[in-house]
């Protein structure tokens, strides 16, 4: 068996130095140009000429959840590409979004506010049936984020494409801008965005969409920096329909030094950190997925199986 490592922005040695440990009799390697031809591949960001030069792969492995990247470039015609479908991520995702949610609404960031500045100050507590929150997409991290932010006892409206059951949640479902999406929003405050990007959810997060928030509403975005339309998120915030926004992924990462973001005072600015690829984590759960697929299992039986159509 031959498996190749292509990585363009990370430490590529581990990642093959896990692989080869997962895999002590196979033929391990890092991927370059002229290549000898492998049998799967282990891939984050590759470059097409990767593809161009790798047609005879039995599947694709990316070692993140999203693979908008990847649904961009010509990939070998009838080759699985399966995804990460949780590796720690999950537990991660939902510490930072009950974080961003409680901050915002115990007005946590005034507080820091008045200390830095001196000042003693109390403000009345809040009504947690005053902040519904919503949340888009309700995958594997989806589903962990609104059943953690549910245990706090805040009202919790989810969205999906398809239609989703959640304990504890109001689930809705249908294409963006449908009645269903504009229900999920009308009946929210709080939004956080968990969605795959794909050309139906390039940009959901603009003037129309944010203004059918609730008054004071509040975004979260921890999905990919094409969800949201910069201009329109600064344009509702200043004229008061939104309270302020916590941000972890951007349009252009790192964020330019002149981007408006930095210096907003309701815009909290976090580099891409909301939920990290755990390296041991995922090699064992790619290392699975490749026996199985080895052995000969069903592409259906496998987690994280993208849909091309879907894009995710």
């Amino acid at each position: 068996m031959r498996i190749s490592f292509c990585c363009s922005d990370t430490k590529p040695q581990p990642w093959v130095d896990g692989l080869k440990a997962a895999f002590p009799d196979a033929d391990v390697t890092l991927w370059a140009a002229g290549a000898a031809p492998a049998d799967y591949a282990v891939v984050w960001a590759p470059p097409q000429q990767f593809f161009d030069e790798q047609k005879q792969l039995k599947g694709i492995f990316n070692i993140g959840a999203g693979v908008d990247a990847l649904m961009k470039l010509r990939l070998p015609a009838g080759v699985p590409v399966v995804r990460l479908d949780d590796a720690g991520m999950s537990a991660q995702m939902a510490e930072y979004v009950c974080h961003a949610v409680i901050r915002h609404f115990r007005e946590l960031d005034a507080y820091e506010a008045d200390m830095a500045g001196g000042k003693w100050s109390y403000r009345k507590p809040r009504l947690r049936t005053d902040f519904p929150i919503g949340v888009m997409g309700l995958g594997v991290l989806g589903e962990r984020v609104s059943r953690a932010l549910a245990q706090f006892d805040f009202p919790v409206n989810g969205w999906s494409r398809s239609a989703k059951t959640i304990e504890g949640v109001r689930c809705y479902s249908g294409d963006a801008g449908g009645q269903g999406f504009q229900d999920f929003l009308a009946a929210s405050r709080i939004l956080v965005c968990l969605l795959p990007l794909t050309p139906d959810t390039m940009g959901i997060m603009n003037l129309d969409t944010l203004s059918r928030l609730q008054p004071g509403g509040y975004v979260i975005n921890v999905a990919r920096g094409s969800h949201l339309v910069d201009g329109d998120l600064i344009t509702l915030i200043d004229n008061g329909h939104l309270a302020g926004a916590t941000l972890d992924v951007f349009r252009t990462e790192p964020l330019p030094s002149d981007h408006p973001f930095w210096k907003h005072p309701r815009i909290t600015i976090t580099p891409h950190t909301s939920a990290r690829t755990l390296r041991e984590e995922s090699i064992a759960q790619i290392a699975g997925k490749i026996r199985s697929l080895a052995g000969g299992a069903p592409i259906s039986t496998l987690a994280g199986v993208v849909d091309p159509k879907k894009g995710y």
